[in-house]
């Protein structure tokens, strides 16, 4: 089957981005350097519970040309992460600069998932999946 392996996050300014994922996520993110194009590395972590969601890694990218100015249709590929408490997650979204998108909801046989806007307008998706 042909899966996802990787994701990039496109930003403007990389460190206010990385501060936000790594404060309400926890990844870990690190600077490749002007070498590099200035690209970060993100690691999101390992998925030990065994749940049929595991995840994958990604980076943070320089943005090229103008962020999004709001009300546009998405435009990329949307990643969902999964959490452990969607309430919790969505104060802390809100405390490190993200907004809504769109209010939580629950998906039947899935769990309750919200999505919402990073501080530059990406929006991701954050999923509390139902437990077995």
């Amino acid at each position: 089957m042909n899966r996802v392996v990787h994701f990039e996050i496109h930003a403007i300014n990389s460190d206010r981005m990385q501060a936000f994922y790594q404060s309400v996520f926890g990844w870990d993110i690190k600077d490749l350097g002007p070498a590099m194009g200035n690209y970060r590395i993100i690691d999101t972590g390992k998925d030990e519970s065994g749940a049929r969601w595991t995840g994958i890694n990604g980076g943070l990218t320089p943005r090229h040309g103008e962020g999004p100015k709001g009300g546009e249709p998405v435009n990329a590929f949307v990643c969902t992460i999964t959490v452990a408490d969607i309430d919790e997650t969505l104060k802390k979204i809100e405390s490190a600069g993200g907004t809504v998108a769109t209010d939580k909801m629950e998906v039947p046989g899935v769990g309750h998932l919200a999505y919402r806007k990073d501080p530059e307008g990406n929006i991701f998706g954050v999923l509390q999946p139902v437990t077995v």
